[in-house]
């Protein structure tokens, strides 16, 4: 019997609501290999159903693709899909993407000994059902507080998506500029034509990218 079935059996499982501390979420979350994901948010454990293709999963490669296309090109600069964070001992959230300076370079976050990311990425995405979802609510909240730089929400039953950048402790949202595009404050080159985005138009949030990563600011 592996060690994972040994805990199993000797530990209850992780359940929406319950309320736990960060080591006893771990000890849980190891326990189970055939769950994909679970986060503690402010002490409650949050147990997500099974992700639809439109609902979730396509959108979701979109935001990938467009990380994935920057990082590749900007030294020092890491993304990641599904990784757990460790920011502080009621939270450890499980986002959708992130985006994070290397600590060699000047970034909040690192690499832990057993592979997880601890401290603040300097952007999170979160792919949102919709405007009542609790990226929107606690772990917004959550994110502020532990100093994540820039916060992406997609809210996909409104179409529309949100951009936080933190200035003077509050999450300010991004505005377009004239050509229509969000501009990180923290990723130089790192523009995203929203509207393309939200109309499924994978191909123009690219080429938008990689005309802006060879600007002079980046």
């Amino acid at each position: 019997m592996t060690v994972a079935a040994n805990l199993a059996k000797s530990l209850p499982l992780l359940e929406n609501g319950d309320r736990l501390t960060r080591d006893e979420f771990e000890r849980r979350y190891h326990a189970m290999p055939d769950l994909k994901k679970a986060e503690l948010i402010e002490g409650v454990v949050y147990v997500p159903s099974p992700l639809r293709y439109y609902r979730h999963g396509r959108p979701h490669a979109h935001i990938m693709a467009w990380l994935g296309l920057y990082s590749s090109a900007t030294p020092g600069v890491e993304f990641a899909d599904n990784a757990t964070v460790r920011l502080d001992l009621d939270n450890e959230p499980q986002p959708d993407a992130l985006l994070r300076i290397e600590e060699a370079c000047g970034g909040r976050s690192r690499i832990s000994e057993d592979d997880y990311v601890e401290g603040a990425p300097e952007l999170i995405v979160e792919i949102a059902s919709s405007s009542a979802s609790y990226d929107l609510h606690d772990k917004l909240k959550v994110y502020r507080r532990n100093g994540v730089q820039e916060y992406i929400v997609w809210q996909l039953a409104e179409q529309k998506l949100d951009w936080f950048s933190l200035q003077g402790g509050e999450y300010i949202p991004l505005q377009p500029d004239e050509s229509n595009l969000t501009r990180s404050r923290i990723f130089p080159g790192l523009d995203l034509p929203i509207a393309a985005l939200l109309a499924g138009d994978l191909a123009t949030v690219l080429a938008q990218v990689q005309k802006s990563m060879i600007t002079e600011a980046h």
